[in-house]
């Protein structure tokens, strides 16, 4: 659902044959590509992608979510148009894979889960740095008690667009800091800080002893009024626990490779060094005390042509949990997603950060402009 940027690289990482990364209990097929008002255009992205040529064009995401032979769509708009597009195929009872950050606001996602769950179908936020076996193996480190109890995290994704005349390097239209579609720092970008906290010091506790943290934030806002910078500052009290996740569109997490680590995962028995960009790392270090370093690279798998981009870990996770009957993946659970779009919210609403009313609005509308396209 989709034809952008984000559509065409997930598509062609989709359509890499799974030898490349040892996997041969899934495969996955395009069957279609739908964009939101051209069917030319839903066309021409299955050539340029090099899909089967039996891939259905659609020029409206109504055909798309009733085409029978659609087992998963891929929702690939602006985070502006998730929760009406997500709630388009939900509610035509097709599993859905969906773009993050999930929605606008958390009474979207709960609503979205909701309506998956009344549907019986499989949904996932598509994070896909938690799919990552980078991410995996970190996960496992922290839960084996690696680095001893993790009490601090802190993660930072920021780009250095900063201009002269004071702009960034983004026209106030682009989806990067344009309100109307939710544009800002944090959606975009710091949604992969919050990952790294999340995954360190909320995913890894027991499920009995889940704790949503408290939020303080700090948003520096631009003159479109998104934000430009923010900082968020999370407390998970019952564990001892804190984690700090920063974005900015002015300055950069790594300068000339030489900025050290944009995540530190820190424990009573040594640390858990992540080195940037927090969406796709490549390289993480285990630092413990009186023990020395060790590095450990994870590069991503490439097919003959030098092709992949590490997002097929994500689509065969979706094939794995609809092959088993899983209606949410373990690395990243309905709930979870609800938390960090709970925080997300909250931090917004602390920098005094408001969307139009057209993008958050909880009422499904299945005639929506930002489900067909009209204006």
């Amino acid at each position: 659902m989709a034809t952008g940027w984000i559509a065409e690289v997930f598509t062609k990482d989709l359509l890499t044959d799974p030898a490349i990364r040892n996997v041969d209990d899934v495969r996955h097929e395009v069957v279609a590509v739908s964009s939101s008002s051209s069917k030319d255009r839903a066309a021409e992205f299955i050539q340029k992608v090099k899909a089967p040529s039996s891939a259905k064009a659609y020029g409206s995401y109504h055909e798309l979510v009733a085409d029978p032979d659609v087992d998963i769509v891929y929702v690939a708009t602006p985070h502006s148009h998730h929760f009406q597009n997500a709630m388009l195929a939900l509610d035509a009872g097709k599993n859905v894979l969906c773009e993050k950050a999930l929605t606008v606001t958390a009474s979207q996602a709960r609503k979205l889960v909701d309506k998956a769950r009344e549907k019986g179908v499989f949904f996932m936020e598509a994070v896909w740095t938690r799919y990552f076996p980078l991410s995996i193996q970190v996960r496992k480190l922290i839960s084996d008690g690696a680095i001893g109890n993790v009490y601090r995290t802190i993660a930072d994704l920021s780009l250095g667009n900063d201009m002269p005349d004071g702009k960034v390097k983004f026209d106030d239209s682009h989806r990067m800091v344009n309100p109307a579609l939710a544009g800002g720092a944090l959606l975009d970008l710091g949604i992969y800080s919050l990952t790294w906290v999340f995954q360190t010091l909320y995913h890894v506790q027991p499920e009995e002893e889940k704790e949503a943290p408290t939020v303080v934030a700090s948003v520096n806002k631009y003159h479109t009024g998104a934000d430009e910078a923010t900082t968020i500052v999370v407390q998970f009290p019952k564990h001892k626990s804190q984690g700090i996740a920063m974005t900015s569109l002015r300055v950069s997490s790594d300068v000339e490779g030489q900025s050290g680590p944009a995540m530190r995962i820190m424990g009573s028995a040594g640390e858990i060094q992540v080195m940037h960009p927090a969406y796709c790392p490549l390289q993480y270090r285990v630092i413990k005390a009186g023990v020395g370093v060790e590095v450990v690279d994870c590069p991503i798998p490439k097919d003959a042509s030098g092709w992949g981009q590490g997002m097929f870990w994500e689509a065969d996770e979706c094939a794995r949990c609809l092959r088993d009957g899983q209606k949410e993946s373990k690395g990243l659970p309905w709930s979870e997603s609800v938390v960090i779009m709970e925080v997300m919210e909250e931090a917004l609403r602390q920098g005094g950060v408001v969307y139009p009313e057209a993008i958050t609005n909880d009422v499904y509308d299945a005639q929506s402009p930002l489900n067909t396209g009209k204006r």
